[in-house]
């Protein structure tokens, strides 16, 4: 059995290993990463053997960490040990796809989904729907670019309306506010104003790795398609997209019972940044903070970056992640889009679940 995994931002982890009675057994380590002493990585081998086949990635990374800290105490192993551009943990994890535990982005086929112009109600019902379609095994991952007309506030999963929203300021401009299933912070979406993304995706795709590594993990593609349009961007804090010039994305998530991750990213185009800080009470805060008179200082648009129309980094965007990974044009099924509008009415537009936080 043979797994690789490549830490995001470091080198890749290889393991080659046969299963026994269910126990690992003849469990090789290798790949293109820095480790010293050269003795270590023996260890680090023999350390996995005799393990249950069926061990999360936490227990085989605790074992390679004591095998190693053993090693050292006993003089099998000389001087201070140095994993770099991987840790116990990427071990682990390369032992999980070995044994078909653990996923990576070509076990799958990606179904690109790019829908007409839908209510931002409708959107976030149907991030619950393909995220709990995809954990019932009815479909598989999917990407999923959003279009809208109306203005709208999506709040995050657990934040207060009231501290977060003036609705005074919403009402004037006729901004509709909806809370999403996804923790996080707010979204100010006008049409034209940013580019918002969803990717529904197994859980395997992420086994073993803790929240802030599966940020960085997802959004891997999204710097490359950047790059492609002339932006030179890195993951900022636990869940942020920057550029030299400033913020330009935040992303979020929810993990479904099941066995399926929702990930979705919304990045700053040509924000009116003036109307957000009327209507968005939590960006004064933060602008307020940084001593920052202007919004403009804090959110880069893409557009001042890359000079392109908002259709084209779509599609180059598009074009990106087709050219990495295994993707099929898409279309939501009847069903589906039955089941959104459901939801819809029953809880993504009823004032109860908008201000289940006051």
């Amino acid at each position: 059995m043979h797994g690789e995994y490549k830490v995001p931002g470091g080198k890749l982890v290889v393991v080659d290993l046969e299963v026994v009675d269910d126990t690992l057994k003849d469990v090789v380590v290798s790949g293109d990463f820095f480790l010293e002493p050269d003795d270590a990585l023996a260890v680090v081998s023999t350390a996995l053997d005799g393990l249950p086949a069926d061990s999360t990635t936490a227990v085989l990374a605790d074992a390679v960490t004591a095998a190693l800290a053993a090693a050292q105490a006993d003089g099998t192993i000389v001087g201070q040990v140095a994993m770099v551009g991987f840790d116990a943990h990427s071990v682990g994890v390369a032992v999980r796809r070995a044994l078909g535990r653990s996923t990576a982005w070509s076990d799958h086929t990606f179904e690109l989904l790019h829908p007409g112009p839908l209510p931002p109600a409708m959107h976030t019902a149907l991030d619950q729907v393909l995220t709990e379609e995809l954990a019932a095994g009815r479909r598989g991952p999917t990407l999923r670019f959003w279009e809208w007309v109306e203005p709208a506030v999506i709040i995050g999963s657990f934040q207060s309306l009231r501290n977060e929203v003036d609705q005074e300021a919403a009402d004037r401009y006729g901004i509709t506010v909806v809370r999403r299933i996804s923790g996080g912070g707010a979204m100010f979406m006008e049409a034209g104003n940013c580019i918002t993304f969803s990717l529904v995706v197994p859980a395997s795709l992420v086994d073993g790795m803790t929240f802030e590594e599966s940020y960085a993990f997802l959004n891997q593609w999204v710097l490359g398609a950047l790059a492609d349009v002339g932006v030179q961007a890195f993951v900022s804090g636990l869940n942020d997209i920057a550029s030299p010039a400033g913020k330009l994305a935040g992303s979020a998530q929810k993990r479904m019972v099941g066995g399926a991750v929702l990930h979705h990213v919304t990045m700053s185009y040509d924000i009116d940044a003036d109307k957000m800080l009327q209507v968005l009470r939590i960006g004064r805060e933060k602008l307020s903070d940084k001593g920052t008179a202007s919004a403009n200082k804090r959110v880069d648009p893409v557009r001042s970056q890359t000079h392109l129309p908002r259709e084209d980094v779509i599609a180059a965007f598009a074009a990106h992640f087709r050219s990495r990974y295994p993707t099929v044009d898409g279309e939501l099924r009847a069903d589906e889009v039955e089941r959104a509008a459901a939801l819809m009415e029953s809880k993504f537009t009823d004032p109860a679940w908008t201000a289940r936080v006051p």
